[in-house]
């Protein structure tokens, strides 16, 4: 049964009520007398420079590396950054939040900047620039390996299958480990071993006071249901260790695919067959579907380009590809690959659009059971009438994902904070908005993710609507993203009451959203 929005609101209100009845001054909020939040990037240099370790970097705008450190892959909202801290080992996060909040100063933690979110546009202050923390020891027992905070889906991926493993990475070899598995964190893999946060075994974070930690099925098992689905709001992961697995097979088969929209509904139906409503055959990893133009194909004309991965050889692969196969195609094309491999095949390898940094991408989401055929075809129909109308807008997508996910749905959705286990595919929206059209073009690109998400999610009648944590724009209501269930909202509110009382982490799709003054 759809929730109303009287019952979103007044859900939520009752849960901010014991977190703002709960809630002190703390040091950091109490005056000083002098304003620390002004203080120079020399003065943070020379006050913090002193306690971290020596091979840690702290600069500011008049920094020849500052603007690559900010880089963003989307520039619709900006987070303002008045320092970056480089910390040289894990330890040095614990000292850096510690400081921030001796001197009144907001951070947030980056490693790869690939946050969808608007949300993160409300941040002033210091970032902690994750990106020297790679380091991966694989354990004696083979079984499993830790990772640092820094690193990232593509790094991964080569180190582990050149040494004959694979993990429950991302897709997209540029974006960190840590950011999406905080979210959940869907991949390749999921239908054989789950989602990122279901293969994790140990996490070290450092709280919003700057203690650190290490987080388990033991040890604070509190917050590691929910770091497992909601992580961004309490704490930064510094390290963690994650289950890894033998890669079994060597080589992964591909099949790229380009059809017209005439084929539509022909081939979504075959694409629900397929996925039989989760029962996607485990192998069959990920396929992907999106609405682009491609000028070799058609200048004007939206065309639908089709990729799917399969975890082992061609002719398995493509037994299950028949029925696609059948249908008339503008363009395909297939092979095998090394696994690190796919990602260049399906557009998420480092130098592909889908890494390219500092365009801004005006977005949205929703996730889905089945897909709706009449709803899909609106959805291209309403697209197409926005690329006819700004042709300015023609580098946008509209991307259906469908993943194997046997594994994430034997997994039970109250072990973590993860709420939508049932929902089988997701469904993105992406405009670019050029250099110059800003103030043109940018609430026209608004107003068409909006109604595309609105037609997704009529798709669907008497489905509540999802919005995966990781692709949520912030604009959604909170139990979209968090989850429907009462007792899930009230245990993710009762967290950060305890771990995080005064809202230090609230600059990633925030399950509270007070200033924490």
């Amino acid at each position: 049964m759809m929730v109303s929005r009287f019952s979103l609101l007044a859900l939520s209100l009752a849960l901010l009520q014991p977190l703002v009845a709960g809630l002190v001054v703390p040091r950091y909020f109490k005056p000083h007398p002098f304003t620390r939040r002004s203080l120079s990037v020399q003065k943070v240099q020379e006050e913090l420079g002193a306690i971290v370790s020596s091979g840690s970097t702290i600069f500011g705008p008049e920094d020849p590396r500052f603007a690559e450190a900010t880089e963003r892959h989307s520039t619709h909202a900006v987070p303002i950054i008045e320092v970056v801290v480089v910390p040289a080992i894990e330890s040095d996060v614990s000292v850096i939040v510690e400081y921030c909040n001796d001197n009144s100063i907001d951070f947030m933690a980056v490693n790869r900047a690939h946050a969808r979110t608007y949300t993160v546009g409300a941040f002033d202050g210091l970032m902690i620039d994750l990106g020297q923390l790679l380091g991966i020891e694989m354990q004696p027992d083979e079984k499993s390996a830790w990772f640092q905070g820094g690193t990232y889906d593509g790094l991964v991926m080569d180190y582990l299958w050149e040494r004959g493993f694979v993990a429950t990475t991302g897709s997209c070899d540029c974006v960190g480990m840590m950011g999406p598995g905080l979210g959940g964190g869907h991949g390749r893999h999921e239908g054989l071993y789950g989602l990122i946060s279901d293969n994790l075994l140990n996490l070290n974070v450092v709280l919003a006071n700057g203690s650190a930690i290490r987080v388990n099925e033991t040890s604070h098992a509190d917050l590691f249901w929910g770091m497992k689905g909601a992580g961004h709001n309490f704490g930064i992961v510094t390290s963690f260790e994650l289950k890894i697995h033998p890669r079994e097979v060597d080589v992964w088969h591909y099949h790229n695919y380009i059809w017209t929209e005439d084929k539509l509904e022909q081939l979504f139906e075959e694409a629900n067959k397929l996925h039989a409503d989760g029962n996607t055959p485990v192998n069959m990893a990920l396929n992907v579907a999106t609405f682009v133009l491609n000028q070799s194909i058609s200048e004007t004309e939206v065309v639908i380009f089709w990729t799917f991965a399969y975890r082992g050889p061609a002719e398995e692969a493509e037994a299950i590809l028949a029925p696609f196969n059948q249908i008339e195609a503008a363009y395909d094309e297939s092979g095998d690959v090394p696994y690190p491999g796919i990602s260049d095949i399906q557009g998420t390898s480092l130098d592909s659009a889908n890494c390219a940094l500092n365009h801004e991408w005006v977005m949205s989401t929703s996730g889905v059971k089945v897909y709706n055929v009449t709803a899909t075809r609106e959805v291209y129909q309403l697209y197409q009438q926005y690329l006819d109308r700004y042709p300015q807008l023609s580098n946008s997508y509209v991307a259906h994902e469908g993943y194997s996910n046997a594994a994430v749905r034997s997994f039970r959705a109250e072990d973590s904070a993860f709420p939508f286990r049932e929902y089988n595919h997701l469904l993105a929206f992406g405009a670019e908005v050029p250099p110059g059209f800003r103030d043109n073009l940018t609430s026209i690109a608004r107003k068409l993710a909006d109604d595309v998400s609105a037609l997704w999610n009529a798709g669907q009648p008497g489905v509540p609507p999802s919005n995966y944590v990781n692709y949520a724009t912030g604009f959604e209501p909170l139990p979209s993203i968090y989850g429907y269930e009462p007792w899930r909202l009230e245990r993710l509110v009762g967290l950060k009451n305890r771990y995080d009382p005064h809202n230090r982490f609230r600059f990633y799709n925030p399950i509270v959203q007070n200033n924490g003054s």
